[in-house]
Parts: structure tokens; C-alpha cells; sequence
């Protein structure tokens, strides 16, 4: 037999010997190949029960509150679900006030916040033996806005909102010009989240110097889309709502600049993060049932939540907390720290950093 017939013949050989064992044969690497790197991604198994990241997890986990909270907790349904399909995440947006109601009546699980708790809020939870964790994810700051088409609006006071929203402007002050005299004679429409809404309270708190203290005659609304469509078709109309809705109607949007003494600071990541947006600058939270997380799906969804909020945050256009805020955050959710880390309802120009730490110090010395 000749040279050829004989290799081929112990190549054929050799093959089906590999393929009887369960091998297929494989091309050695070139030479001075250098190995492949290890992954570095996050994986979701590393940061939530076994179960979740098998796609071996169901059940029912009840959201409601705030609109503003709202596109945060959008993402990570949106991403929970990939990873625990069977789980059913149901949303609400009821405002923040209407949010508390429903979770501390045991009717949700979780809720979302764009102020702190009140006290009368702790009150019921505590009376229907209702423990819970607050959980800070994301700074926002409360836009003052107008239509594109407004052309004389650039900056306002922190004293002429408090002028055009206090309760004695109702039926009183009516037109841009009686704010301002070199703006127009025309009529003034003031557009904003109801009663039931944290950013009523906060920004009422900024502005009127009064939580939930306004005039009466402004059309409110729980749902924020609502409020930018109505600015957007009338020049003459002024809103606010978070951040967020301002960032996804910019084009035919403008946010108004706000002069608190010491000049005109626009909303925008930068000025939000360090700050200098005051004093529409809050951060915003999700509240969760501590019995709720003894259910595996809440629990899962809780930590992927705060795992991966600064993302979330991002997506949804909101700003995210510094890595050292998020790190006590994620303490505070492992530790099960129940009650808030405020004195109760909106309270401005604070400092998340400082009163974490100060909380988580004094948990570690009891």
C-alpha cells in the first residue's frame, strides 16, 4: 500500500475513534495564540438567589406610588423579567400619598416615593403592624417648565413661583404680567401633580414654604404625560414635574432656570448631582414591606432593583447616587434598617451620604 492511502487511511481511523468516545476533534490553536481573557461582566447569578437567575422563581409582587418613581421601576420590571419570566410584576401610579395609603393598608408590597414618609403615613403602617425599609435609588429635581413656543420666560425666582402658587394668588394673581412686569399681558395657566403627589408636596414645601399648601385653582394631575401635553399647546401655561418628563419632551419643552440667591441654575444631570439645582433638588425612594420580603419573587426583585439601580436610574433619565450612597443603600436592604431616615415629609437640601452614615453608625453601636 502506498504512503497516501495508508495516512489517510489511519486519519479516517483515528476520526471515527474520536466520535465513538464523544469527542470531536479539535484544530490545535496557532502558535503564540494568547488565551482569552476572563469575562468580566456582571452576572445576575452572582447577586440574586439561585432561583432567579434559573428562571425557577414565580409568584406576585404589587408596585404602586409615585410617577415620578414610576420609569425607574418600568426598567427593572422590564429587566426582571427577563430573568424571572414568571414572576407577575404589577404597576400602579397612584402619587406617593395615594401609594402610602395602599402599602401601609397592606394592599402592596412595594412603593415608590418621591418624598419621605410623613408621620401620619408611619403611623398606619405601625397601626396595621406594617414594618418597612426605605431605599433612596435616584436624584431627581423638580422642572419648572413652559412651552417651546414661550419665548419670555428664562428664569424665575424661587419668590415669583411662591407668588404665582401660594394660596392668596388664587383668583388673584392671573396673568404673566402681574408676576413680573416686563412679561405679557396674558393669561397665566398653572399646570402640576395633584395633592396626592410627593412633587406637590416638595415642591410646595420649596416654593410656598408650606407642604401641600397652594392655591386650588390649577389643574392637577397624577399623571405627568398629561401635564407636558397641556404646556406644550399653550405658551401662556407653567407645570413642573420630575426631571425625567423633561428630559423625554425636551424638544418641545423648556426648563426654566431658578434663581434661589444665588443665580440661575438650569435642571440638568450635572447641576441635580452636585447640587446647585436648589431647591427643587430631592432624592427619591421605593419603601418595601419587610414581611413581603419572606416571599422569595419580592425579595429577588427588591435586591436586582437596588443592585442594579444606577443603571436603572440612567435609563429612566434620572440621576444616579454616588457609589458610597448606593454601597449604604444596598447596607441597609441586607441589615433589614426599618423606618426612615427622615423626620417625616419632604424635607430640602439634604444630604443622603450623611444620614445613612449617620444611621448605619448608629445601627452598628446598638
Amino acid at each position: 500500500m502506498n504512503q497516501p492511502r495508508l495516512s489517510l487511511l489511519l486519519f479516517l481511523l483515528l476520526t471515527l475513534l474520536l466520535i465513538a468516545c464523544g469527542a470531536p476533534p479539535a484544530a490545535a490553536p496557532p502558535p503564540n495564540t494568547p488565551a482569552a481573557p476572563p469575562t468580566a461582566t456582571r452576572t445576575v447569578a452572582t447577586m440574586l438567589p439561585t432561583s432567579a437567575a434559573t428562571l425557577d422563581l414565580a409568584g406576585e409582587v404589587r408596585v404602586d406610588g409615585s410617577s415620578t418613581v414610576f420609569p425607574i421601576t418600568e426598567q427593572a420590571t422590564r429587566r426582571f423579567h427577563e430573568i424571572a419570566p414568571q414572576v407577575d410584576v404589577s404597576l400602579g401610579v397612584s402619587g406617593t400619598g395615594g401609594g402610602f395609603a395602599r402599602f401601609c393598608g397592606g394592599e402592596t408590597d412595594i412603593s415608590g416615593a418621591s418624598r419621605p414618609i410623613k408621620e401620619s403615613e408611619g403611623e398606619l403602617c405601625t397601626a396595621n403592624d406594617i414594618a418597612f425599609i426605605e431605599l433612596p435609588v435616584a436624584y431627581d429635581g423638580i422642572s419648572v417648565v413652559v412651552s417651546a413656543d414661550n419665548d419670555w420666560v428664562e428664569c424665575m425666582t424661587v419668590a415669583e413661583l411662591g407668588q404665582m402658587w401660594a394660596p392668596e394668588a388664587e383668583g388673584v394673581i392671573m396673568n404673566w404680567q402681574q408676576v413680573r412686569s416686563t412679561w405679557p399681558d396674558r393669561p397665566l395657566l398653572l399646570r402640576g401633580p395633584g395633592p396626592d403627589s410627593g412633587t406637590y408636596d416638595y415642591f410646595t414645601a420649596a416654593t410656598v414654604g408650606e407642604e401641600g399648601v397652594s392655591r386650588n385653582d390649577f389643574v392637577g394631575s397624577e399623571d405627568d404625560y398629561l401635564i407636558a401635553q397641556d404646556v406644550i399647546d399653550d405658551p401662556g401655561a407653567l407645570g413642573f414635574f420630575g426631571y425625567a418628563y423633561l428630559v423625554e419632551y425636551g424638544e418641545l419643552l423648556r426648563g426654566v432656570a431658578i434663581d434661589n440667591g444665588a443665580g440661575c441654575v438650569v435642571p440638568s444631570v450635572e447641576t441635580i448631582a452636585d447640587g446647585s439645582y436648589q431647591p427643587l433638588s430631592r432624592p427619591i425612594f421605593v419603601y418595601v414591606r419587610t414581611d413581603a420580603l419572606e416571599r422569595p419573587a419580592v425579595a429577588a426583585f427588591v435586591q436586582h432593583y437596588i443592585d442594579y439601580a444606577p443603571e436603572l436610574a440612567t435609563e429612566a433619565r434620572y440621576v444616579p447616587l454616588s457609589p458610597g450612597v448606593y454601597d449604604l443603600v444596598a447596607s441597609r436592604l441586607e441589615r433589614r434598617i426599618t423606618g426612615s431616615a427622615f423626620a417625616g415629609g419632604a424635607e430640602l437640601g439634604v444630604s443622603m451620604e450623611q444620614l445613612l452614615t449617620l444611621e448605619s453608625d448608629d445601627s452598628a453601636d446598638k
